[in-house]
């Protein structure tokens, strides 16, 4: 990720490659370990890691959007932070993909330099493109993603405590 810091041209792939490599692999981590200590089959050490990649995607695709579309005394922590550090989120690229050509360049100068003083234009604007809406429909793509490895799970009260995790990290507020 500190690779990417102040890159406005990454791409909606090389964002998915970051947080795949950093939040998800986490989740993935944690959901997976289970299944190995446990002695559960492959395919079910499979269904578990898979769950966590994609929730741990969904889980960061959902604070990308809190970062312009969130309430900073719920989150603890100010929006436009990930601007602030340069981070080009989903939410940028989305606009950045579909907003006028003053709109990607005043987006692109603002992650180029880590700029927040225009937050509030960019914020319209990530709404005004549809990118807010976009990246909620990527996340819960990956949110169903996780729900669909679950069917190699037997049904328990662990099965159905994951499927709701699954489903309500989307509407997360902080």
């Amino acid at each position: 990720q500190l690779m990417n810091m102040h890159d406005a041209s990454l791409d909606e792939n090389g964002y998915l490659n970051v947080i795949r490599s950093k939040t998800a692999k986490l989740f993935e981590a944690s959901t997976r370990l289970p299944a190995v200590i446990t002695g559960s089959s492959p395919a079910v050490e499979t269904a578990c890691a898979e769950y966590g990649q994609a929730l741990g995607t969904a889980f960061q695709v959902i604070d990308d959007v809190l970062d312009y579309d969130g309430d900073a005394a719920l989150m603890g922590k100010n929006l436009g932070d990930d601007l602030r550090e340069g981070k080009a989120t989903l939410p940028l690229i989305v606009a950045m993909q579909r907003g006028t050509p003053d709109e990607c360049a005043l987006i692109r100068q603002a992650i180029e330099n880590g700029e927040v003083e225009s937050l509030q234009k960019i914020a319209a604007i990530v709404r005004s493109t549809g990118a807010m809406q976009a990246t909620r429909e990527a996340a819960s793509a990956q949110a169903r993603l996780a729900l669909n490895a679950l069917h190699v799970l037997a049904d328990s009260d662990y099965k159905t405590a994951l499927a709701a995790l699954a489903e309500q990290l989307l509407d997360r507020q902080s």
